[in-house]
Parts: structure tokens; sequence; C-alpha cells
């Protein structure tokens, strides 16, 4: 079997912002990125999907705020699309999908979790993780944990990894670490860029493992003497970044892959196909159940 984890967090963002979504009369505005996200998902099943996983950032914050005071935060989102978060989750939940609404930790959080437990499973061919979120990059493994970008149809295995970043997707947290996220709201240090932070990763795979003397480095990187008296000057800043960039694969996600297989729709699927303006959601979901389930 293939496991799909979907970034419900990053969907409903992309649908939140989809062009099409500002001439779309059919679901009221309040809703309108929910519906693309629960009709897209429910396309996935129709395609043949059949376990499927989806993580929700049910608050922004999570146990990283305390650890760097720049750690982003839900200050600055559109209140039209921060209020889409719990309906999304409601109406995927009634759509019969598994879905791990966040707080502590995040949905990137959850995504790692839910792959190293599918992929430690024998039954599982592979697990796809559905975002292009750079973090994620750490959890693929060969090709049978890889990411697809759900936009552009690109599936990312580990040597993609490694053309898309210079570096292997063990050393994706601490490559963050150096070049930082401005997504995620930390800096990365000064002077260190993705192509510094690549070459010198690729050789030394982590912090720690890099020597303290540009001298000592087996690599040819101008500059490299202040970049190596930066990263002792800083590293315990880059230890902590590397910390933050790190996903937490305990994350609770309370599942095995059996729990993540599709069932079919909730009888209050057809309540939240009526709300998103969608009748046609349920009908599609319960036949789609029939052909699948008998």
């Amino acid at each position: 079997m293939v496991v799909h984890l979907i970034d419900g967090t990053f969907e409903l963002f992309r649908y939140f912002m989809s062009p099409s979504a500002a001439f779309d009369r059919s679901a009221p505005v309040e809703l309108r990125a929910v519906r693309g996200v629960v009709g897209s998902v429910l396309g996935m099943l129709e395609g043949g999907v059949t376990h499927v996983g989806v993580a929700t950032d049910h608050v922004i914050e999570s146990f990283r705020n305390a650890l760097w005071p720049g750690y982003k935060t839900g200050e600055g989102i559109d209140p039209l699309l921060y209020a889409q978060f719990q309906p999304l989750e409601d109406a995927l939940s009634a759509l019969g999908v598994v879905v791990w609404p966040m707080v502590e930790f995040e949905a990137d959080d959850a995504l790692a979790a839910a792959a190293a437990m599918a992929s430690a499973d024998p039954s599982v061919a592979q697990v796809v993780v559905c975002t292009p979120d750079k973090d994620l990059a750490q959890c693929v493994r060969g090709d049978r944990v890889v990411q697809l970008d759900r936009r552009t149809r690109e599936v990312r295995d580990e040597s993609g990894v490694r053309a898309k970043f210079g570096v292997s997707p063990a050393s994706i947290p601490d490559w963050l670490a150096l070049v930082g996220d401005s997504a995620d709201g930390f800096p990365g240090l000064p002077g260190w860029g993705a192509t510094s932070a690549a070459t010198v990763l690729a050789r030394y795979s982590h912090l720690e493992e890099i020597p303290p003397r540009a001298a000592q480095w087996d690599v040819a990187l101008r500059g490299a003497a202040r970049l190596a008296e930066t990263l002792v000057e800083q590293r315990e800043r880059a230890l902590q970044f590397r910390v933050l960039a790190t996903l937490r694969t305990d994350a609770p996600i309370g599942v095995d892959v059996s729990g993540l297989r599709w069932r079919g729709p909730r009888a209050d699927f057809a309540a939240w196909s009526e709300r998103l303006g969608t009748p046609p959601l349920r009908e599609r979901a319960d036949k789609l159940a029939a052909a699948r389930l008998g």
C-alpha cells in the first residue's frame, strides 16, 4: 500500500491564495478555502488513494516559540483565513479522513511522526508526504519516503533532496540552522548562505563534525575563515536553530497504518457538503465508498 500524508495548513493557504477562489461564488466566502481543500482530498481518494492523513496547525504557536522569541506566530494572518482552520479539520473529519490538529507541536511534526510510523510498517510500499515545505525534506528516505509538490507534481526522493539542497535529508536541520528559515522566523548565521552551507555539510554532514578552523576544512570555499569564525562564535545559536528545524517524530498521532485507511464519509458530511455550497461532494463520497467498500 501507499500512504499519503498531507500538509493541511499549506493546502488551506494555497486554496485561500488561489486566484480562482476570488471568482468562486459556489461556496460562502468564509469557507471557500475549506471547500477547495476538501474537494482536492476527495479527488485524491477518487484517484486511488487508500490510506491518508492530514496534519493541521490548530494554532500557529508551538513549543518552539518558547525556544526562540522570533519564531513564527499567528500574527498577521488574514482573519478570514485563520477562521477556516477549525472548519477544515471538522469537514475533513466528516469526510472520513484522519486529521491531526496540532497545538503543542506543529503540523510538520505530525507529518514527520506519521512518516516514521508508516515507513516502519513492512506492509507499506511507499510514504508520500504531500508538501513542498523544505523542512519535510529531512523525512525523505531513499524512494520509500518521498515528498510530493501537488502544485507542480514534482516528486522528490533522496537523490532529489541532494539535487535541490546539496545535502542529504539527514543534514537538512543543520543546513537550515546555518541558512535560516524566514518562514519560521529564525535567521541562521551571518555570512552563511545556501551554497556555503551545502558545500560544508556535504562533506561533514552535521554541525558537530565541522572542524573549528577553516584550514582544517577539506573543501574549497571563498571566505571560509570568516565562516568558520562565525560558527565557532555562534555555535550555541546554531545548535539552537537546529533544534527549531528538527521535526519531532514523537508528536502524538494516535493511529497506526490501518487507522489511515479511508472507510467512507460520516453521516454529517452531508451537512458539510451543503455548508460548502457543493452538495455533489457528498454524492461523490458516497459513490466512492460504495464502489470501494461494497
